[in-house]
């Protein structure tokens, strides 16, 4: 299994000492997240024969896991790295926002931002995974369940309300806009005269970024495949058009950064007047990337939030998503794991 640090390949070195002394004091941060909550439902069951109704697989039910997922496991990252995290959202009153809600306050995150809406269903992705006895399970069905409409005028009052109010006081702002109808540009504007003007705001949103250019956002984290969708191109192994792309973002959003995450590429950092390549964290084959940019969005902020400089945050969440790759399903690395891995990584580079 081929490997690869982060820290060379081209990649300017940054004090590793000083990315632990940024994870160190993640504890002392509040962070607001804003964000569209998710649920990962994994149904897990064993192969016990071929239907007789269809050519298809019967699989008996074993277990039934409910995970964060979204905005959800964005907010699950700060917490597990340490931080005071505030989620603004909404779920449904149904079973996926009762498990949602219950597994934050087992955590003893605030979860008075969270409000509820009758009518309204809380986004679940279900997830089927097969397997035998003592063997990986493998997903064969994913069946997805999103709300219809959009969010009552009076509950987007209500976001907004509980939005300003969380944001006095706090470090940093983080949105995960997953598309369904909670972060959004509106939201974020009416609600922006409440923040502090040096506040790190960043910004992961699957299909709108461009659409918060006057939002005051200070960093992003698209995917590549995230910023093909906006520039209708395809990047690939071609470095020109991913800075063709990447300074036309930075640019028409006016941000301080760019982070862009190109799974086993690495990630690309664009800053005024420079682009930064940094190599991959660990192995380059990741078992599952499921939900890895919600840590990378967790990871990046809460370093900006301590005082780290762009390229210092993007080493930082380089090296959590490296982490997280290699956990199967929506999993979130801790700040004990991070701290580790990075003195792990000193330790090598003193030799």
């Amino acid at each position: 299994m081929k490997r690869r640090n982060s820290l060379r390949e081209g990649s300017p070195s940054v004090d590793l000492r000083a990315l632990a002394e940024y994870v160190e004091q993640f504890p002392e941060k509040k962070v607001v997240l804003l964000g569209d909550f998710v649920a990962d439902e994994f149904q897990y069951g064993e192969i016990s024969r071929v239907s007789r109704e269809a050519p298809v697989l019967i699989l008996r039910h074993r277990e039934t896991h409910v995970a964060p997922g979204g905005g959800a496991n964005a907010a699950s990252n700060f917490w597990a790295l340490g931080a005071r995290v505030l989620p603004v959202s909404v779920v449904g009153d149904d079973a996926a926002g009762d498990a949602l809600v219950g597994q934050f306050r087992r955590k003893r995150v605030d979860v008075s931002g969270i409000l509820r809406a009758r009518g309204w269903a809380t986004p679940t992705k279900i997830r089927f995974l097969a397997g035998w006895t003592h063997t990986v399970a493998q997903q064969v069905l994913r069946v997805d369940r999103e709300p219809g409409g959009s969010l009552p005028q009076a509950l987007q009052a209500k976001l907004i309300t509980a939005l300003k109010a969380r944001l006095r006081g706090a470090d940093a702002l983080a949105i995960s806009d997953y598309g369904f109808g909670v972060a959004t540009p509106g939201l974020l504007g009416a609600a922006s005269n409440s923040r502090k003007s040096t506040m790190a705001i960043t910004l992961d949103s699957r299909y709108r970024l461009h659409e918060y250019a006057k939002n005051a956002v200070t960093s992003a984290t698209p995917n590549e495949g995230e910023l093909e969708a906006l520039h209708g191109t395809l990047i690939g192994k071609d470095v020109s058009a991913l800075k063709r792309c990447g300074e036309a973002t930075f640019d028409k959003m006016k941000l301080r950064a760019l982070l862009v995450t190109r799974g086993r590429d690495g990630m690309a950092l664009f800053e005024r007047g420079r682009v930064t390549h940094v190599a991959v964290h660990g192995s380059d084959q990741a078992v599952d990337v499921t939900g890895a940019g919600d840590t990378v969005l967790a990871a990046y902020t809460l370093g900006l939030a301590c005082g780290a400089s762009p390229l210092e945050a993007a080493h930082i969440a380089n090296i959590a998503g490296g982490l997280v790759v290699m956990k199967r399903g929506t999993a979130t690395v801790s700040r004990e794991e991070l701290l580790e891995a990075i003195r792990g990584e000193a330790a090598g580079a003193a030799l």
